[in-house]
């Protein structure tokens, strides 16, 4: 059975890889299908998708480049992320919630400039733009360019000293709920993923609570196989799709440089997301040919 990967980002959001890296790197690992799920971008889509139909084409060696988002909500007081796969990346509609997430988050990064300039830090969000060009600026980028100044040892102390939800220099950003991204994937023809469950640290009745809720509003899968997933993780998101009727899907969460030694479709090295979950997921949404 091939392998697949289902969550993976590129330097359009957080991660090192540019989207031909990524889908040249995806062949090299032998997977036989890819979702670049960049966080609150679709800018990148374009690029790994005609690369791969270029590849096609001149008969060499090609994959399926799955177009997908990782979208950042809020719900209650967690961070909760939804992947989005097979979504519309040229719909109207979707552009134009991206544009509001990309205004709000524009002003919550000059905001955090600010503080961390009364810290005595020589940064603007010229400066974070200029050394990641077309990039999405997250937290990520602010820790490589503390560590990269010699404000911090490494990046993990970037997060403690000052990028951490509860540093007095972090400013939070609106965001959609989860319910609201799950609306917005079907809007654009695709199927909504709950990400990572277990790094939200619910609790189980509260996290059931959560996947009713979004079950409700069109929720379509989750993610039950994942890199730092231990095996009754795996075991409870199993429960979870099977008594919520739930697809299953997987991902390494790849990022390349910036999550050192998580590989892409390993993970950390036990990882493996069959390509028999995609199939699946294809038959039930009418995408197998």
């Amino acid at each position: 059975m091939r392998a697949v990967d289902l969550h993976t980002h590129s330097n359009k959001s957080d991660g090192s890889f540019s989207p031909i890296e990524l889908v040249d790197y995806s062949i090299e690992k032998g997977l036989c299908a890819v979702a670049l799920t960049d966080h609150d971008t679709i800018d990148g889509l374009k690029e790994a998708v005609t690369h791969a139909e270029e590849l096609r084409k001149a008969g060499h060696p090609s994959i399926e480049v799955i177009p997908g988002i990782e979208f950042s909500t809020k719900h209650e007081d967690k961070d909760v992320h939804i992947v989005g796969l097979y979504i519309s990346y040229d719909s109207p509609d979707l552009n134009a919630k991206l544009q509001e997430f990309i205004d709000s988050r524009t002003g919550r990064n000059i905001k955090m400039c600010r503080n961390l300039q009364e810290a005595g830090i020589d940064i603007t969000y010229e400066k974070l733009q200029e050394r990641n060009p077309d990039a999405v600026i997250t937290r990520a980028h602010y820790a490589s360019y503390l560590f990269e100044e010699g404000y911090v040892k490494n990046r993990q102390e970037a997060f403690a000293r000052y990028l951490g939800d509860h540093t007095k220099y972090f400013v939070p950003r609106e965001k959609v709920t989860p319910a609201q991204a799950v609306k917005l994937i079907l809007q654009v023809g695709g199927v909504p993923i709950l990400a990572h469950p277990p790094l939200y640290h619910m609790g189980k009745e509260r996290l059931d609570r959560l996947v009713a809720e979004l079950k409700d509003v069109g929720l379509m899968g989750i993610e039950a196989l994942y890199s730092t997933y231990t095996n009754q993780d795996e075991r409870d998101m199993m429960r979870l799709a099977e008594k919520y009727d739930l697809l299953l899907s997987g991902g390494s969460d790849f990022h390349g440089a910036n999550k050192p030694n998580l590989d892409l479709g390993v993970g950390y090295g036990k990882l493996f997301v069959p390509e028999e979950l995609l199939l699946t997921m294809k038959k039930v949404t009418g995408r197998l040919a």
